[in-house]
């Protein structure tokens, strides 16, 4: 593949930083690309460099409860720190597999009859097993309003007397806050589910159903949206052709759809990891909420730094989530939308 080509498949998939440097290498007018280069990367970078100096300037000036503000350098020092824990966490991990699979052989030299058995690790979760637990419950919510979602939007999308029975639901449910479907959630999981074991435990369940329940929405209209913006030629054309239900589904209307379905997508999966955030610091369950309210209730003179390394995660996060999706989109619709 040349570095043309390259540079245009960055384009069509939402990577546009890379487009100029690739046409560059390649030779393609070096001032043109340059430039292109100085407004895509140069313009944010010099936004970000000034934020970090208002706000370093800024942050020596305001005392808190739990001192003061700290600027970007205490906040990459703390993010240094977390790094160091995790290490730390996992040197211990693994020095305590080495002691149990020693002990595990030395059981069996004793007695050959002896199963040995694998105990699991139960050390404190460290800042970055808290960003794994939190993107597995996300992705877990996520991928469950999307298969309810898309085919609830294709029903509404497909007729009006099922958008005209269940819009009014729609329009009732969509605005309700995580905060208030979390105890509903919690009593129901606690209800139906006793096992709290493994992966699968009621707190994981409980913040994936609370993601699913909120996240859903701007799918279900999006894709409600597409269906009925389907050109009508199209549709006439599968009557002729008599085509079934299922087919003229997945052969004319998902194809023409696909941009908004995905719009909702990308929409949905926004509003999951902002409401999974908000869930885990309420209810307590493992993640990166848990992460926040516990340095806030910890009241260290570390915790406001430790705090904003997390909100600044959070955040990064969302962004590459939001990059990850429109990166799909564009290479599933092939570039049949606006970002």
């Amino acid at each position: 593949m040349s570095f043309a080509s390259s540079a245009s498949f960055c384009e069509r998939i939402g990577l546009d930083w890379f487009a100029p440097l690739l046409r560059l290498i390649g030779g393609e007018h070096p001032a043109r690309q340059l430039k292109a280069m100085a407004e895509l990367c140069g313009v944010p970078l010099l936004a970000i460099a000034l934020f970090l100096g208002v706000w370093q300037l800024i942050a020596g000036n305001v005392e808190t409860s739990l001192g003061a503000l700290p600027g970007p350098r205490a906040v990459a020092a703390e993010f240094g720190k977390l790094v160091a824990e995790h290490g730390a966490e996992r040197d211990k991990a693994a020095a305590f597999a080495m002691r149990e699979a020693k002990r595990n052989a030395e059981r069996v030299a004793r007695d050959p009859a002896f199963k040995p058995v694998q105990r699991a690790w139960t050390g404190k979760p460290t800042f970055f097993d808290q960003i794994v637990t939190s993107l597995v419950t996300v992705f877990t919510g996520f991928v469950l309003a999307t298969l309810v979602a898309v085919p609830l939007g294709l029903l509404c999308g497909s007729s009006r007397v099922v958008q005209a029975a269940l819009n009014p639901l729609i329009q009732v449910f969509k605005p309700v806050s995580p905060l208030a479907w979390l105890p509903i959630v919690t009593l129901l999981v606690s209800a139906a589910y006793q096992g709290n074991d493994g992966w699968l435990s009621k707190s994981f369940l409980v913040s994936a159903i609370t993601v699913t329940l909120c996240s859903l929405w701007p799918t279900v209209i999006n894709t409600a949206l597409g269906v009925a913006s389907v050109d009508r030629d199209l549709i006439n054309v599968a009557r002729v052709l008599r085509l079934s239900w299922p087919r003229r589904i997945t052969r004319i209307v998902l194809p023409a759809a696909l941009p908004l379905i995905f719009t909702g997508m990308r929409l949905s999966l926004g509003v999951g990891w902002m409401v999974l955030i908000a869930a885990e610091m309420l209810a307590q369950n493992p993640g990166l909420g848990k992460f926040v309210w516990d340095e806030f209730q910890n009241g260290s003179s570390q915790s406001l730094a430790r705090i904003m390394v997390a909100v600044l995660v959070i955040g990064l996060v969302g962004f590459l989530l939001d990059r990850l999706m429109y990166t799909l989109q564009q290479l599933v619709s092939r570039g049949a939308t606006a970002r």
